[in-house]
């Protein structure tokens, strides 16, 4: 019996007590669900009773199990009643209640709503824009994994190009296209029909009318007989018919578990889709030249939208009057007058197609209407007045600008009609006499001379325009140090970070305000650790030389400084900087008389609190800047624990240390000099004790009583020295002989328990109970508890306890005893 489950036996077994158990559907049988352990005497057989459905049994030693498997249904639950039983059959333990949660087994696989699906998308539609949706249903439980279904395209028919035209949401069973599909797919017109206001798709009147109007001569054959229109018909009619005709086939998956998985179960469907055209198309930019003599309104072209009933209206974008078109019925669109470039050069048309209600049937359409141009006004300047840059230094040819508006209608001349001023030379300019270029002529611009040239250009039929060029200085001068050696200055080593030491000042001749002639000071040697830096005051251009970083006179006592003045911008080519651009200043550091300096800043240091008298637990390291002879003490040791080596700075145990008083100690180590000044420092020592178990738990009370009549279990609480994780949580245990049927220890938190007395006594009596309590590292001792018989004596009066001592009587409630 059970022998699948022999591995997993041993953890299906427990005491006799209420229980909640899962069991799976569809097990194989006989299934071993729990045995159940009476901790009674004299127990010879189990009985189970209540919702069994004759399926469930229990076994002489206990075991409840299936002889038939359980069927799963949502909130399916049996629920069960087990006592143990005498050799006589009768009940000495028990009742107990237990519940079977019957648990889901993924046994159905997922089942498409349809087995074959079909739809239809225009073509162009954008990608990733659902048009058809497929689902499946799984009778698994909904709230596990067994009902999570994936959705997935196995296969598609056709695949002309190796791509898949369609995907699908794995999620919620979305069709939709690919971007390969959007790109790729077109409709089936192969007859070329179209279908006008009020004509339905395929109907057999509409087909015989289009027939009557596209065949001649006409023939005496009853239409119906014709082979060539019934092919007609046929086709028409099978083109938006997916199901009987479709243009692509698709094999989709659907699985539960998510998808994927090894054991998934799963089902297909097919799709059937018709790929139909699409007249909504947007005709591009319409052209209209400007002035057009011609008969209006003009057509300028048509849209149809995919609904022949459609009704069309016209907006325009810019909402602006006047609005010179119109639309009719037929989505032809037309210009109601000639159009003026110079008024307006392009206008954008909204059209919308909507049904009888105003509701829209398609994606509003914008078509761009641009007005060409026509040479019916005088050449006009772009700017009554327009202005240009030149550098001092530009090279002849270079353009300064074009300045005149040119259309494919204009037939321009220009010329350059005089220059203010004329130094250094007249013609300092040139302008190119058909494209209207304005370039230099002649070098040497300088622009302290001339900052800038008024130019008057002259065009075709006596216009003119005036430009003015502005002359942009060049970076051809260099700053120059106001003295080349400032000299020694002395500073403190102590001196604060920012402290200035001197202003150092270089001017620059090019133009002010400009990159040009902005100064930059760079300290360029001297002072490789940058313990020293420069701050420039933009209003005046002096430099300050201030301490960046902490001095040393140990380290270093003299610094001879090169700084470098240069400009942001790059200097012309041809000039350099030279040595007019360079300063040197020397900077001696003042010794001064300092404390000694501990070679770490902190300072921690982790024991445990059992360590032995003598250890060292740390060194502190010092020295004089000076190297002055130093020493050590201790302070602020309160518990008297530790002591320093004055000599080599050893901080070590000389007591024993628990970390139970304190966990951690702070002290300070003070080096000092033992000569002059005898300046000293502290340095302060955390040391974290580290909990260490020695402390086992014990009872904060070991007496106690308990009344007879209502047997209200003891409370016992632990306490433990030690902290985490050599502290709680306890775990209590009844240390007896032999098992006793009559106490039990129970846990209440992770410092305390009950004692529960299960039967009442005969007559009044004190017990010596062994506890055995141990800590979470498992040490622990058993500790005696003692009810004394003094405190165990009956009331008669009562039937409760009282106090032999004090003959207090005890009130029906236990917890005032």
């Amino acid at each position: 019996m059970f022998l699948a489950q022999l591995v997993s036996l041993e953890e299906k077994k427990g005491p006799l007590d209420n229980r909640v158990l899962d069991v799976p559907e569809a097990t194989p049988v006989p299934y071993a669900i729990f045995q159940f352990i009476s901790a009674a005497d004299g127990v010879s057989a189990y009985r189970v009773s209540g919702e069994t459905e004759g399926k469930i049994r229990i076994s002489p030693d206990g075991w409840l199990y299936l002889e038939e498997p359980l069927e799963w249904s949502p909130g399916k639950t049996h629920t069960l009643t087990i006592e143990a039983l005498s050799a006589d059959d009768e009940p000495i333990d028990g009742p107990y209640s237990v519940i079977l949660h019957v648990t889901d087994v993924n046994n159905n696989p997922p089942v498409f709503t349809q087995s074959q699906y079909s739809g239809s998308i225009r073509e162009h539609s954008p990608a990733g824009v659902p048009f058809l949706q497929v689902s499946a249903i799984d009778k698994d439980d909904a709230n596990t994994p067994n009902a999570v279904l994936s959705y997935s395209i196995e296969s598609q028919f056709p695949n002309p190009t190796g791509q898949l035209f369609f995907s699908i949401n794995p999620n919620n069973g979305e069709i939709s296209t690919t971007e390969e599909g959007a790109a790729f797919l077109r409709a089936r017109n192969v007859l070329g029909l179209t279908y006008s206001r009020g004509e339905t798709r395929g109907s057999a009147e509409v087909l015989k009318k289009k027939f009557d109007e596209f065949c001649t001569p006409k023939n005496e054959l009853p239409i119906e007989n014709n082979p060539f229109f019934t092919c007609v018909q046929r086709a028409e009619t099978r083109r938006f018919n997916a199901v009987e005709d479709p243009d692509y086939t698709l094999i989709v998956r659907v699985e539960d578990l998510g998808g994927g998985a090894p054991n998934s179960l799963s089902s297909t469907a097919y799709i059937n889709i018709a790929i139909t055209p699409n007249l909504w198309v947007n005709p591009g930019q319409i052209r209209i030249k400007e002035n057009l003599v011609h008969e209006y309104p003009k057509i300028i072209t048509s849209v149809r939208s995919n609904d022949p009933n459609a009704r069309y209206r016209l907006v325009q974008k810019e909402r602006e009057i006047p609005f010179p078109f119109t639309i009719n019925v037929d989505g032809e669109i037309f210009v109601t007058e000639a159009l003026d470039r110079e008024q307006k050069d392009m206008y954008i048309l909204v059209v919308l197609a909507e049904d009888k209600d105003g509701v829209e049937l398609e994606s509003p359409m914008e078509i761009q209407v641009k007005v060409e141009d026509e040479n019916d006004n005088e050449p006009v300047c772009v700017h009554a007045e327009s202005v240009f840059e030149v550098q001092e230094n530009e090279k002849v040819g270079k353009l300064a600008h074009r300045i005149i508006r040119r259309t494919i209608n204009e037939h321009l001349f220009y010329c350059l009609m005089f220059q203010s001023p004329t130094n250094p030379a007249d013609g300092m300019f040139h302008i190119d006499g058909t494209r209207g270029k304005i370039q230099v002529a002649k070098h040497n611009f300088r622009r302290k001379d001339v900052p800038e040239y008024q130019l008057k250009i002259g065009v075709t039929n006596g216009g003119e325009c005036s430009v003015i060029i502005r002359i942009i200085d060049i970076n051809n001068e260099i700053p120059i140090f106001e003295k080349n050696d400032y000299g020694i200055y002395s500073v403190p080593e102590l001196a604060e970070v920012g402290t200035t030491l001197l202003n150092i000042k270089a001017t620059d001749a090019d133009d002010p305000g400009t990159g040009s002639s902005k100064v930059e000071y760079h300290i360029t040697s001297g002072d490789p650790d940058k313990l020293f830096s420069i701050e420039v005051d933009d209003a005046t251009g002096e430099g300050r030389v201030y301490i960046a970083q902490p001095l040393d006179y140990e380290v270093q006592s003299t610094y001879q400084l090169q700084i470098d003045a240069r400009n942001p911008e790059p200097l012309i080519e041809g000039v350099q900087y030279n040595e007019s651009s360079s300063a040197v200043v020397v900077i001696q550091l003042v010794d001064v008389d300092e404390p000694p300096v501990f070679s770490v800043d902190i300072l921690n240091v982790n024991v445990p609190e059992n360590v032995t008298v003598g250890t060292v637990l740390l060194t502190a390291e010092a020295k004089d800047p000076e190297e002055k002879k130093i020493k050590f003490r201790l302070e602020g040791d309160e518990h008297g624990w530790l002591e320093v080596d004055p000599d080599s700075g050893e901080l070590k145990t000389k007591a024993e240390m628990d970390r139970e008083v304190v966990e951690q100690l702070k002290v300070r180590i003070i080096a000092y000099e033992t000569e002059d000044q005898k300046q000293e420092v502290e340095k302060e020592v955390s040391i974290q004790l580290l909990d260490v178990n020695d402390n086992f738990p014990k009872l904060q009370k070991t007496q106690g009583f308990m009344c007879v009549k209502q047997l209200t279990p003891l409370v016992l609480t632990a306490v433990d020295g030690d902290a985490e994780p050599n502290g709680e949580p306890f775990t209590f245990s009844l240390n007896m002989v032999r098992k006793s049927p009559n106490w039990e220890i129970t846990p209440v938190d992770g410092t305390s328990a009950k004692l529960i007395l299960k039967k009442r006594p005969t007559t009044d009596q004190t017990y010596n109970i062994p506890i055995n309590i141990k800590d979470n590292a498992g040490m622990g001792v058993t500790h005696k508890f003692e009810g004394k018989k003094d405190f165990l004596i009956k009331s008669p009066a009562t039937d409760c306890c009282i106090n032999d001592s004090s003959h207090d009587v005890c009130p029906d409630n236990q917890s005032a005893c």
